[in-house]
Formats: structure tokens, C-alpha cells, sequence
């Protein structure tokens, strides 16, 4: 693949940290992106965004952000407004596609418009869902925290959820593999298999509890379809920079379009960075391709 140029920013800020619940999984992300970039010869600084964020920024004097935060107000288009309102270039998705994506529930119905398969929701009822087993998980959370698969109700009960905003999906059996889409268009896709036999959490952030394969072990030519409907769903979300699209892949080789994670892990076990290695691209060369990216939703606000 051909180096990308490296981008005419003075000073980037890697962005990371953060507050939600993946915190720590966002620091692994931004340090190793920092390292990368610093490594090809950019001005770049971490910035641990915790308390105060206007502040932290505007003192930071830097002139393009590289995102790396994960879960709420990082993906949710939350600091991607405060860059737009601060005339910041930032990477990834803008707020519209970032809020959107943050909202399965919404990202779901998006899909559909476009003849784009997702698993069958499942009515959750006062008492629990309408039927067993499914999948459990928050409507507005990432890298499947809160993700919880349940069989019955006596499962249900146990759980003890807090109140918060949740979706039930029935399970769908299948080949789970990841599409990362770099500028729209679809790297090889990742085969994820977890050893306790759900990507939860656990299996997504701890060495050796998953396999990854990659390219994922299914013919060519399914393949081929699933990098296709990738990048419908980026297009049809109207996601940019890398997003990555999870999906199901049954033994039909239809595919069922689980999620799109609008900012990445950029971790030793991430995906993209796995994906990016088949397609002959360092984890240096895709931070360039990431940073190059980098934009104003709203380019009229730039001064």
C-alpha cells in the first residue's frame, strides 16, 4: 500500500481517557497511537481529557485532534461538537454519524432503510424479555460492555440490571467477524472466536481469550459481500475515518449487521490494526491514514 503523506498539522492532540466506562481500554488506545505518530516524526501529545474539558484543550494549543476516546461522550459526538465549536479538525465521524451510531436501537432502523439485515429485536417486557435465550445489552454503550447472554428468566432475574436504557436481540449462529472501513473502503475482514463463546468484554480486552483469524475462514466470494455491505453501512450511517462494522455471518452466508463502532480500539488485541496488518498497512502507516482524515464536520465554522 502506498505511504500516505504525513499531514501538515503543527501539534496533534491523541485524545483518550476520558470518563465512561472504558476509561482504561481508551488509555491503551491513545498511548500506542502516540507512540506511532511520534515515531514517524509528528508533533503529537496525550491529552487525558478527565475534568474540564474546554479548558484542557484550549490550553493544549493544538491545531488537529486524533480521537481515541471510546463509549460515552467521546463516540457519542459529544467532543466531536466541542472541536467543531472550538474550529478543532478532528478524526473519525462527525456528530451527526457519532451520536447515531452510539444509538443501536436508532442505528438499527437506519440500517433497515437501506435493505440492510440486523438481528430480530426482542420485546423486553416489565418482568423481562418476551422470550429466551438473547442477547442483553445497553442501548448506548460500546466495545460490549454491559453485553450479557440469558437464558431464561431465572437468568434474567439473577442479572439484577440497573435501570438504564436496554435492548434484547435474539441470537443469531454464525461465523462473528469484523469489517474495518478505512475512508469507505472495506479491509479484510477479522474472524473474532472467543473461547467462552460470547465477545463480551472480557474476551474483547484479555490475551488469550480469543482467536482471531484473519482473513476470517469463509470463501472468497462471502468475503467479498460482507466488505460490500460494510461499506453500505458506513455510507448509509454516513461514518468516516475507520469505523469497523461487526457482523454475524450464518451458514447461509447471510450477514447480520450486529453494530458500527465509529472509533475503534487501537489496542494489542484491537481489530483494525489487525486488519490493517493483512492489508499490508503498519499500525504506524494506518495512524497516518487515520490522522490525514482528519476534518471539520461543518468546514464553514473553521475561521
Amino acid at each position: 500500500m502506498n505511504k500516505t503523506k504525513l499531514p501538515a498539522f503543527k501539534k496533534v492532540g491523541v485524545l483518550m481517557g476520558g470518563v465512561s466506562a472504558e476509561r482504561e481500554i481508551s488509555l491503551r488506545s491513545g498511548h500506542a497511537v502516540l507512540a506511532a505518530l511520534q515515531a514517524e516524526g509528528i508533533h503529537a501529545v496525550g491529552i487525558d481529557l478527565q475534568h474540564d474539558w474546554i479548558n484542557t484543550l484550549s490550553h493544549a494549543d493544538i491545531d488537529a485532534a486524533f480521537i481515541a476516546l471510546h463509549g460515552t461522550w467521546g463516540e457519542d459526538g459529544c467532543i466531536q461538537g466541542l472541536l467543531e465549536i472550538m474550529s478543532i479538525p478532528y478524526t473519525g465521524s462527525g456528530v451527526t454519524a457519532s451520536a447515531l451510531c452510539m444509538d443501536k436501537k436508532l442505528t438499527k432502523h437506519v440500517l433497515a432503510q437501506a435493505n440492510i439485515k440486523t438481528p430480530i429485536d426482542i420485546t423486553i417486557n416489565h418482568d423481562g424479555p418476551a422470550r429466551y435465550p438473547v442477547f442483553i445489552k445497553p442501548v448506548d454503550e460500546g466495545s460490549s460492555v454491559g453485553l450479557h447472554y440469558i437464558e431464561s428468566k431465572k437468568d434474567w432475574d439473577a442479572l439484577a440490571l440497573p435501570k438504564h436504557h436496554w435492548m434484547a436481540e435474539m441470537p443469531a449462529k454464525g461465523v462473528e467477524i469484523a469489517v474495518s472501513v478505512i475512508n469507505g473502503k472495506a479491509l479484510v475482514p477479522v474472524e473474532v472466536s472467543p473461547k467462552s463463546g460470547v465477545y463480551d468484554f472480557h474476551a474483547k480486552y484479555t490475551q488469550g481469550a480469543t482467536e482471531y483469524f484473519c482473513p476470517a475462514r469463509l470463501p472468497a466470494e462471502t468475503l467479498r459481500y460482507c466488505m460490500q455491505e460494510a461499506e453500505r453501512a458506513v455510507q448509509a450511517t454516513q461514518c468516516k475515518g475507520a469505523p469497523r462494522v461487526d457482523m454475524i455471518v450464518d451458514n447461509g452466508g447471510n450477514a447480520l449487521v450486529l453494530e458500527i463502532n465509529t472509533i475503534p480500539g487501537m489496542t494489542e488485541t484491537s481489530l483494525l490494526p489487525k486488519a490493517a496488518l493483512a492489508s499490508n498497512m503498519s499500525f504506524q502507516q494506518l495512524c497516518i491514514e487515520i490522522l490525514a482524515s482528519a476534518s471539520l464536520e461543518h468546514r464553514g465554522v473553521a475561521s
